[in-house]
């Protein structure tokens, strides 16, 4: 297990050198995005209209932040990672689209490994730090498509060492979350069979 500290907008290179298992500090700038977003953004790309923001070399967090109101803009109150298996149809055209370069999320997305391989890695955060994340982020840079709400809005974050984050799948493939899953089975099976 090898710790990582990483700034964004990532590099095929930097990803291709995490291992499932790694451990992963990120700074610079990443971008919420949950079911809406995705939808929107797909929407759009469909009609070949281009995106308020750029994805190269993007880090999409899985993720529907509080926000309140702050002087000249937006202030973090929460922003923990929400349940990514939600986003598992969506990613993988919005992967063949984008450079998308790391999806941050909680729970995994099943069979999403093949869909990552070569190209992105999922990086799991712990549910619950919502608070604790808040930390982390340094400025709300800009917000874009409030009209869906404020937790399905894309919010463009600008974070510091922001982590820690696991590994959870690779770019070679390896799924932590699919693993886990067949050995609980498996002794599932062995116990109750």
């Amino acid at each position: 297990m090898t710790e990582h500290h990483l700034t964004t907008p990532l590099s095929r290179d930097e990803i291709l050198e995490l291992k499932a298992g790694d451990i992963v500090y990120l700074s610079g700038t990443i971008f919420t995005a949950r079911d809406e977003a995705h939808l929107r953004i797909l929407e759009l790309t469909e009609k070949g209209q281009s995106l308020p923001f750029d994805l190269d070399g993007a880090v999409i967090y899985h993720c529907g932040p509080l926000m309140q109101k702050a002087e000249g803009g937006w202030e973090a109150v929460a922003a923990g990672p929400t349940t990514s298996a939600r986003m598992t149809e969506m990613t993988p055209a919005l992967l063949d689209n984008y450079n998308v370069k790391a999806i941050i999320g909680k729970g995994g997305m099943k069979d999403i490994a093949p869909v990552l391989e070569g190209r992105c890695v999922y990086l799991a955060y712990t549910g619950g730090c919502a608070a604790l994340a808040v930390d982390m982020i340094k400025e709300v840079k800009d917000v874009h498509w409030l009209e869906l709400g404020m937790p399905e809005a894309v919010w463009v974050l600008e974070v510091e060492s922001f982590g820690p984050l696991i590994v959870g799948v690779d770019a070679e493939g390896i799924d932590l979350f699919g693993e886990i899953m067949e050995r609980a089975g498996e002794t599932f099976d062995k116990t109750f069979n």
